[in-house]
């Protein structure tokens, strides 16, 4: 048995949990956020059978797409108020970091 733990952005938590549950994969969905953008994610816990693993993966792979989007750069405190404007900037976003990892032990009361 493993466990899937996947950090994707807010906005693909909707049709992932949908598509996790028409695959009959349960699944613990958890708020949390990012550290670059201080944008929020949807951390999904999935405990799954070694053999449906790469079928999870598909899943994820397929409904947390990256992006590209553009965000305001921070000003710094340090700049004089003339010189601080913020400019926009494009980042990667979306898609899902995921790690997968060994489960020795599964209860469920």
């Amino acid at each position: 048995m493993k466990l899937i733990m996947a950090i994707i952005q807010d906005k693909d938590s909707a049709i992932l949990s949908d598509e996790l549950v028409e695959a009959n994969v349960r699944a613990t969905k958890l708020p949390s956020t990012g550290g670059f953008l201080r944008a929020g994610n949807t951390t999904f816990m999935i405990g799954v059978e070694d053999e449906r693993v790469d079928e999870v993966l598909s899943i994820i792979k397929t409904n947390c797409e990256a992006r590209e989007q553009f965000v305001a750069t921070p000003v710094s405190m340090d700049v004089p108020l003339d010189n601080a404007i913020a400019y926009p900037m494009e980042v990667h976003v979306g898609g899902a970091t995921v790690f997968v990892l060994p489960v020795d032990s599964f209860h469920r009361f």
